[in-house]
């Protein structure tokens, strides 16, 4: 558990180092909002492309083996990344879109070999630690990004660290991490043994309704992630020049004080708002059965009217911008740990490595990976009417960081949703881990059914 933690640590952290410099970077290569965006898209595009191959081999073969070889391109393409000259903008774009393959297959496997080491409140508990380590890891992406330019005056040096980091995970995975079998904590090392075939695992999760409804509110969820970690940095240094607090950036690095104070207020509001979340849910989970989903809509609608009240505070009070930015995150890294536990207990375990995939797929294709260049994209266009106004490009990224509040609704509004159907597929999964019934043949319950034959005798 705790190498598992420690490289989920360096994958998160690596992902927002490019977050940390994006000042540096759009002025080393002389690009625009939308074209910098392009870094997250293009990496979390080839994340969501593997997610499916990757859910298919984490449910079939040695899942341990699968991570050793993904980590070891993240590794590889990674550090070639940083050696990138300034006519080759393109060779950045490839190796970052590389960078996403080894990633995926860490993302994927680790949490269904959580599920499979512990059930229970230990399994919640432990999702929860590797949960938090990734949001507070995210944080640490900006402050290890912005230091590494500042101390070396070269903004590669931030893609430079997380592999050195990466390499001791590797050989840690190698030497001390198990592959225990499918469902064994759940079935008290027994495990499952019995497989479907992918076309059953896929009609299994598009009739699941939970499943569905929860993954819609990942996407949103992950949009929103997604705009505020590669947009914020930049937002506060725009912000400080509109207000006059600083002049516009000249020459690299370019005012890593923004980027360590959203690093910082996104660590702290991570371990608060995962802890809270994991909490909740802890406490009233006997008493609110459907209690995961309820937070999970609560908390993103919560931040809503908070980051709203943040982009537009932006014009005049920084230090107020913060607060409010520091709440919306807290109210959204409610959802973090209680999703991942969700998603365990609503799938068998012989599946969850596709449904953990799917979900990811969603959540980056039409949430993180898309939001970066639409909110660069509006910014762009606002922008296009006077391009060299420093007001307005501070108005044009403001006006584009909106988007993300609409969505956000939606998103609520699926989790509550979610509430209606989730009780009774949890029980399907339960019930069947206890009979273990093979999968896809006779005595297979699916999630809904048995709420309609009413519960079964304990």
């Amino acid at each position: 558990m705790a190498v598992l933690c420690y490289i989920n640590l360096i994958n998160y952290m690596e992902r927002y180092t490019i977050a940390g410099v994006l000042l540096d970077i759009e002025k080393f290569f002389g690009i625009s909002d939308s074209t910098a965006a392009l870094l997250q898209t293009v990496f979390l595009c080839s994340f969501l492309l593997l997610a499916p191959v990757f859910g298919y081999l984490g449910d079939r073969y040695n899942r341990k083996y699968i991570m050793i070889g993904g980590l070891s391109v993240w590794i590889a393409t990674a550090a070639a990344g940083s050696f990138v000259t300034k006519p080759c903008f393109w060779f950045l774009m490839l190796m970052r879109g590389l960078v996403g393959i080894g990633e995926a297959s860490f993302s994927i496997i680790a949490p269904t070999i959580i599920s499979d080491l512990y059930a229970g409140a230990e399994r919640s508990a432990m999702i929860c630690v590797f949960y938090v380590v990734m949001i507070v890891s995210s944080g640490l992406g900006y402050l290890v990004g912005a230091g590494s330019a500042s101390l070396t005056g070269d903004w590669r040096w931030a893609l430079r660290v997380t592999p050195i980091l990466a390499a001791v995970g590797l050989a840690l995975l190698t030497f001390l991490c198990p592959n225990p079998t499918r469902g064994a904590a759940e079935t008290h090392g027994k495990g499952f043994q019995e497989q479907s075939s992918y076309l059953q695992d896929i009609k299994y999760l598009l009739k699941h309704k939970s499943y569905a409804l929860l993954s819609l509110g990942v996407v949103t969820t992950s949009f929103n992630v997604g705009v505020l970690s590669f947009w914020m940095p930049a937002f506060l240094s725009r912000a400080r020049v509109f207000q006059g607090l600083q002049p516009p950036c000249a020459r690299e690095p370019c005012s890593p004080t923004d980027s360590y104070t959203f690093g910082a207020l996104t660590v702290a509001s991570g371990i608060l708002g995962g802890c809270l979340g994991y909490g909740l849910s802890r406490k009233l989970r006997d008493s609110v059965p459907n209690v995961d989903p309820l937070i999970c809509g609560i908390g993103i609608l919560g931040a809503c009217p908070c980051f709203f009240v943040a982009i537009f505070a932006a014009s005049t009070s920084i230090p107020a911008t913060c607060v409010f930015i520091f709440i919306s995150e807290v109210l959204v890294s409610l959802n973090m740990t209680v999703i991942a536990d969700m998603l365990l207990y609503i799938v068998v375990p012989t599946r969850r490595a596709t449904a953990e995939a799917f979900q990811i797929t969603l959540g980056h294709l039409l949430g993180d990976a898309a939001s970066p260049y639409i909110v660069g994209l509006i910014s762009d266009t606002i922008l296009g009417s006077d391009p060299e106004s420093l007001a307005w490009s501070f108005r044009s990224l403001q006006y584009g960081l909106l988007i993300s509040v609409f969505v956000a609704i939606l998103g609520g509004i699926a989790y509550l949703l979610t509430s209606c159907y989730i009780t009774a597929d949890r029980q399907a999964v339960l019930r069947l881990v206890e009979d273990h019934s093979p999968l896809g043949g006779a005595g297979t319950e699916e999630p809904g059914e048995l709420s309609q034959a009413g519960p079964k005798a304990p």
